[in-house]
């Protein structure tokens, strides 16, 4: 896709491969998490994504037990709410992210869970320090209800080495990748463990896990990299577009 004698590194913008793209991991829906507080922040998100290049959004709200109030009946009615009141050019969906914490089973028990996408997928993450000492019980009671894991941000858990990583991709677990892990932004761990994901080809989707503008749109504005990894960002995106 990319010229590699032209230069090094390419601006992941300026490549143009998130025209016409699809977010599926951001915090962009409002009132219901730490992302966007307001819809005047939540339209003013939409339009970071559109002017990059976005055209679909799946809202990912965190669903956990700091949050109780974040059911899928609350989540899709304040998609509803802000819909109406949402008059611009993007697609918009609601999925959530999921904790798997206390909350996690018995909403997946009763089928009381968003999936992501039209292929009964679901988000899923982990603390960053710890995960739950039965992690691999609750991914495979997931898989057992009929739902496909896919595991956000792999390269953010901190308790997990590529080992650990190997072993669940070993399971056919899906990782989807955030987009400015690989600009630094969340540490250079993160973004040193997310190329070797990358180049393993371990993973499956990527979304922006957007929360509010601030440093994240200039870290992802001035993202460079390699022909090779913009040609795999690009290969993730197009898989986006099959959920």
């Amino acid at each position: 896709m990319f010229n590699f004698f032209k230069k090094k590194k390419h601006n992941l913008i300026e490549s143009g491969i998130l025209l016409g793209a699809t977010d599926v991991h951001c915090h962009i829906l409002p009132h219901v998490d730490d992302g966007s507080p307001d819809y005047v922040t939540s339209i003013k998100l939409l339009q970071f994504l559109k002017q990059i290049g976005y055209q679909e959004v799946w809202f990912t709200p965190h669903c956990m037990e700091d949050l109780p109030l974040n059911t899928a009946d609350y989540i899709q009615k304040n998609l509803q709410e802000f819909q109406e009141k949402y008059t611009g050019p993007m697609q918009l969906h609601a999925a959530s992210e999921y904790m798997m914490d206390g909350k996690f089973l018995p909403m997946l028990r009763e089928d009381k869970v968003l999936p992501l996408g039209t292929h009964k997928h679901l988000l899923v993450e982990t603390s960053y320090y710890c995960g739950p000492e039965n992690l691999m019980d609750i991914l495979k009671e997931v898989t057992e209800k009929g739902y496909t894991p896919v595991i956000a941000h792999p390269e953010r858990y901190m308790y997990m080495e590529l080992t650990d990583l190997f072993k669940l991709k070993d399971q056919q677990y899906k990782f989807q990748m955030n987009l400015n892990s690989l600009s630094g932004y969340y540490g250079k761990r993160e973004k040193a463990i997310c190329e070797e994901l990358l180049a393993n080809g371990m993973y499956n989707y990527v979304g922006t896990d957007i929360h509010h503008l601030g440093n994240y749109s200039a870290y992802l504005q001035g993202l460079e990299a390699d022909a090779p990894i913009l040609d795999q960002v690009a290969y993730l995106l197009s898989q986006n577009k099959t959920l």
